[in-house]
């Protein structure tokens, strides 16, 4: 029985640590996404730190990705950037890669 109760808390442990890892890998992600969306904005160096920030905080509204693409998209659409959708999202995808990586690495 005790075999068996360690194998759980062991797989509890894991699964604990990957959590962690992914929310360190999103959060990541979406500063660098909001670095790269604040240049296409044209903002400071200052405007890009904060703007980061509200691309982070932008992932708290609901489960998944989505409410990330739709600040990127509404804030580059009513700035006139012209990037589409598919763009903004493989560079979604590329950061979170990269995210990883450099976690895997860190």
């Amino acid at each position: 029985m005790a075999n068996m109760k360690d194998r759980e808390e062991a797989f509890e442990r894991k699964f604990a640590h990957d959590e962690e890892l992914k929310f360190k890998a999103v959060a990541k992600r979406n500063r660098m996404l909001g670095m790269w969306a604040a240049e296409k904005l044209g903002k400071t160096d200052d405007e890009a730190k904060a703007y980061a920030l509200e691309v982070i905080e932008a992932d708290f509204e609901e489960a998944g990705h989505e409410d990330v693409f739709r600040k990127i998209r509404s804030d580059f659409d009513n700035a006139g950037v012209d990037q589409s959708d598919h763009q903004i999202r493989r560079t979604m995808d590329e950061f979170l890669q990269q995210a990883i990586e450099e976690i895997r690495t860190a």
